[in-house]
């Protein structure tokens, strides 16, 4: 016989599972390609009840991108650390995974998913995920070894997210792209990106 009554710490458990396998398979088979249907069988709840806990995927996907910050930040310090890298190739290759993002466990929105995150957020809500988005780009470039200040930490995010958005969006969003080229573009995108965060880690944060 169904349960039909749950305490409040059998509901944090399982929505903290709901969180953990949506990070799973949205970081394995890519955000677009993952439906709410997999995620509540996989943990073995009803639909219905999977939306008593989030009132459309997009709000999940929030919660997933909060939980994969603590992993990124570890990624990039694993990175860091290995002494048979540069800093210029550690600082690439963590970049470099995060444009490929399904193939290196690592969940990117692409730009239609941004558009709809964006709808769904209240006023309130999308300023919790800009302080959370930029104290995850901050928190990149100390552990690049890169002292920053709020410009530089803006202006690092918006480049590394073009690079991502424009990988994971030729040849489908942007059609009128070369797809042939896609992989060439994001290599120099990227290199463009390392020769500023090379300029800054010379030069202290104004």
């Amino acid at each position: 016989m169904p349960k039909v009554a749950y305490s409040d710490a059998d509901r944090a458990r399982i929505r903290t599972q709901l969180i953990a396998v949506g990070l799973e398979l949205m970081s394995k088979q890519g955000i677009q390609h993952t439906t709410v249907e997999q995620v509540y069988k996989k943990v073995g709840i009803s639909r219905t009840f999977f939306y008593s806990f989030f009132a459309t995927k997009e709000d999940l996907i929030v919660e997933t991108l909060y939980l994969q910050q603590p992993k990124i930040i570890q990624y990039v310090q694993t990175l860091m650390a290995d002494p048979a890298l540069s800093w210029r190739d550690a600082v690439k290759q963590f970049l470099h995974a995060c444009c490929y993002g399904e193939k290196n466990g690592i969940a990117v929105l692409t730009i239609e998913e941004q558009q709809l995150i964006f709808k769904r957020l209240s006023k309130e809500s999308y300023q919790v995920f800009r302080q959370k988005q930029l104290r995850l780009f901050g928190e990149i470039l100390k552990n690049f070894g890169i002292k920053a200040d709020a410009a530089r930490i803006h202006l690092f995010t918006n480049l590394s997210l073009t690079a991502m958005v424009v990988r994971r969006a030729i040849p489908d969003t942007l059609p009128l792209f070369v797809p042939e080229a896609a992989d060439e573009t994001v290599d120099a995108q990227l290199n463009a990106v390392l020769d500023i965060l090379e300029k800054w880690k010379r030069t202290p944060a104004p």
